[in-house]
């Protein structure tokens, strides 16, 4: 990344959206087979789940709502379709299988959102924006699994929702800093802002506490 594609890309983006007055902190697919050496999905990105571990505990404290989303396929990925077909490890995610399970330290909380998905965004083919919208947030709070991937997919679909986006770049991770630091800059660019942890703990610290979704 040269100064002139940065001063490029000021020219042209460069904007910025801000927090709004209701978020909602929405993790993507933390699962076991990011952090399995044996899994093809390994990706040795134990800091950034540590990083939305902190900042779930914040929310929560804050009396944001929680969503976790999940990755899972029937055995065989008939209910995958091309994503399955052109994506070898997402075996990883056939229902039942360890690699499929959410990650250590992410137990789902019986007030959290937990929401099943087949594809990259955490908004295709399921029922998370209507949710959201129900409960008038205006802020999805990202972090997650990987950059490249499932978070920019649900970065984009959340923008195009009408939500004002955050990316959290200490809490989300991929196999490589150059897609993951890539596709950041291109997110901030275009559909959302990225933001530091300390970023979100300070807006999280100024918030109400106002009832959440469920």
């Amino acid at each position: 990344m040269t100064d002139d594609l940065i001063e490029n890309f000021k020219r042209a983006f460069g904007g910025k959206i801000g927090f709004g007055e209701r978020p909602a902190l929405v993790l993507v697919d933390f699962a076991r087979a990011y952090f399995d050496p044996a899994s093809e999905l390994y990706a040795g990105v134990e800091g950034a789940l540590q990083s939305a571990l902190r900042i779930r505990e914040a929310a929560r404290a804050a009396g944001v709502p929680v969503v976790l989303t999940e990755v899972v396929y029937q055995e065989g990925g008939i209910n995958g379709g091309r994503f399955y077909e052109k994506s070898k490890p997402l075996h990883n995610f056939i229902k039942g299988r360890r690699t499929a399970e959410f990650a250590d330290g992410l137990t789902p909380f019986r007030d959290e959102i937990v929401v099943t998905k087949q594809y990259p965004s955490a908004f295709f083919g399921t029922s998370l924006a209507s949710t959201l919208t129900a409960g008038r947030i205006d802020t999805v709070i990202l972090t997650g699994l990987s950059t490249s991937g499932c978070v920019r997919a649900s970065c984009v679909d959340s923008m195009s929702h009408g939500f004002r986006t955050m990316v959290v770049a200490d809490a989300c991770g991929d196999r490589h800093p150059s897609p993951h630091e890539a596709n950041l800059f291109d997110m901030n660019a275009k559909y959302a802002d990225v933001v530091s942890e300390r970023e979100v703990m300070d807006y999280l610290a100024t918030l109400k506490r106002y009832c959440t979704v469920v």
